[in-house]
């Protein structure tokens, strides 16, 4: 179990995730030792993590897919740990739904998806068919998503620290180099980041709190499934008339339970991902969104039975993270994957 503290660390590294350890434990009443101390047994022990991937204009640059998997019976964990090794797919769910296996794939243009499709995933033991949705914008995801555990006040000082004057947008080979020792530790120190890329530590500095503050970098706070207090991960895939999509997705956006929510190819037109406290309560979301929005239409859903992989920190069957494949997007496409078994 985590205690309050805890939950109060990890919602304090969700609005500001590089804050120093003296401002946190301050804002917190805990001092600086303990939340150190405690983000390092959270951290250890695979219980929370930070995450780094692009965004903002950067994100937007790239061609996103969602690819429903369909699998040999008995197959689903082993396709989805094999995917999970792949710096393309940032995030694989095994799912009771239209599909047993959910993944994000992620590329440089749509040439590299179809590459990745025909010579990689439709080629790996067990796999017996595949549904591509390419994303044509992503409207919300899950930096967006908190616990909730500290107070308005201290949620308003951690932020106020956050904000920087707005960095022009760039990304160059030496950001993509940044961007995925950030996927190994988004903490990292300067100073380490500098010596692991030969580089000065002052520009280390300009180059990571330019990225953050441009947007072009996210970093995010993540909690094992398993202690959140919403722990159910639901997905609808909704109809909508095209000329209400934005204007949805924009309301869509104010619900507390959704996680993410982005235009796809399809029949359905809109994937909402949420975060709910048991399977019952995907009852009320579906309710709540339709009665709030009575022009939509729930096409298809489906609930994660386990989540193999979250946006790079492969997680063990109690969700825990147990290891990370920073998300190397521009990463070549190798001719195919190996079975990971």
């Amino acid at each position: 179990m985590v205690t309050e503290t805890d939950l109060s660390l990890v919602n304090a590294l969700q609005v500001d995730p590089r804050a120093p350890w003296s401002f946190v434990g301050e804002t917190l009443g805990i001092g600086a030792v303990t939340a150190a101390r405690r983000w390092d047994h959270l951290l250890g022990e695979g219980k929370a993590w930070l995450s780094a991937y692009p965004a903002g204009g950067v994100a937007s640059r790239l061609a996103i897919a969602f690819v429903q998997i369909d699998c040999a019976p008995g197959q689903p964990l082993q396709v989805g740990a094999a995917l999970a090794a792949d710096p393309h797919i940032p995030t694989v769910e095994y799912v009771a739904g239209p599909c047993d296996l959910l993944v994000h794939v992620v590329a440089p243009d749509l040439r590299a998806v179809t590459d990745y499709m025909v010579h990689r995933l439709t080629t790996l033991p067990g796999v017996v068919r595949t549904r591509t949705l390419v994303s044509a914008r992503m409207f919300s995801e899950g930096s967006r998503w908190q616990v909730r555990a500290i107070s308005p006040g201290q949620r308003d000082a951690l932020a106020a620290r956050a904000k920087q004057p707005p960095a022009p947008p760039r990304f160059d080979d030496l950001d993509r180099q940044l961007l995925l020792l950030l996927g190994e530790d988004g903490r990292m120190s300067f100073s380490v980041l500098a010596s692991r890329l030969g580089t000065s530590a002052s520009t280390v500095r300009r180059r990571v709190e330019g990225a953050l503050a441009s947007g072009a970098v996210r970093l995010r706070c993540e909690l094992a499934r398993s202690l959140s207090p919403a722990p159910v991960t639901t997905m609808l895939w909704l109809r909508v008339p095209p000329d209400r999509l934005e204007s949805t997705a924009r309301s869509l956006a104010t619900v507390p339970e959704v996680r993410m929510c982005a235009a796809i190819g399809g029949s359905a037109n809109l994937l909402v991902v949420g975060w709910v406290r048991a399977p019952a309560d995907s009852v009320a979301l579906e309710s709540s969104l339709v009665t709030k929005l009575p022009w939509v239409d729930i096409v298809d859903r489906a609930v994660t039975l386990r989540t193999v992989k979250l946006m790079g920190a492969v997680l063990d069957e109690s969700g825990y993270a147990r290891s990370r494949v920073p998300l190397d997007f521009w990463s070549p496409i190798l001719p195919r994957l190996t079975d990971a078994r």
